[in-house]
C-alpha cells in the first residue's frame, strides 16, 4: 500500500460494499487451479474477525482464512488479491486504533512469510513475532524474505465445525 499515513484505514475496514458474495468464474484456468467455480467474497471485517482469534504465540496464514471463508460460505475458494489487501487493510487499521489491536503480525503469508505491507514493514513483524518466541529466518541472497521456523507447529487450527460470530 502507498501513503498509508493518509488513508483512514477502519473506515475501510467498515466497508462491505457487495460482500459477502458468491460469483461463478467460468475461467478453466482459474476452475482447474482452485478446483471448482465459485468464487467468494468476504468483506475486510470478516478477516479481521478471524485474526482477532489469533492467541499469543500461535500462526496463522492468510491461506487458512481463506479455505475457512469459502467452506463457511459454501465457496470452492477466496479470492486471493482481496484476500491479501484487506489482510493488510486489517493490520493497518490495528496499527491506527489505539485500543482493540488485532494481532495481525501472527498471520503470515503462504509458506510461513512474514509480510513487508505489514505497519513497519518486516522489521516491526519480525520484533513482535520473536517477543512471542517465534524463530525468522532469512532466505535468498539478493532478493531476501523472511520466513517463521517451524510455523507449522504453531499454526492455530480454524475449526469448520465451530462457527465463527463475524
Amino acid at each position: 500500500m502507498a501513503n498509508e499515513a493518509n488513508k483512514d484505514f477502519n473506515a475501510m475496514l467498515r466497508e462491505a460494499r457487495d460482500m459477502p458474495r458468491i460469483q461463478i468464474v467460468t475461467d478453466e484456468k482459474t476452475i482447474a487451479k482452485y478446483g471448482g467455480n465459485r468464487m467468494f467474497f468476504a468483506p475486510p471485517a470478516q478477516y479481521d474477525a478471524i485474526m482477532k482469534r489469533v492467541p499469543f504465540g500461535k500462526l496463522l496464514t492468510v491461506a487458512q482464512i481463506r479455505d475457512y471463508l469459502a467452506r463457511r460460505n459454501g465457496a470452492d475458494f477466496t479470492e486471493p488479491l482481496t484476500a491479501g489487501i484487506f489482510v493488510s487493510i486489517v493490520a493497518w487499521a490495528s496499527f491506527q486504533r489505539e485500543q482493540d489491536e488485532t494481532p495481525y503480525w501472527r498471520t503470515l503469508k503462504a509458506g510461513g512469510e512474514l509480510n513487508p505491507k505489514y505497519p513497519g514493514g518486516i522489521a516491526a513483524q519480525r520484533e513482535k513475532l520473536e517477543a512471542e518466541g517465534h524463530t525468522i529466518e532469512e532466505k535468498g541472497r539478493t532478493n531476501k524474505r523472511y520466513f517463521v521456523r517451524d510455523y507449522e507447529n504453531a499454526l492455530m487450527p480454524l475449526d469448520w465445525g465451530v462457527p465463527l460470530r463475524l
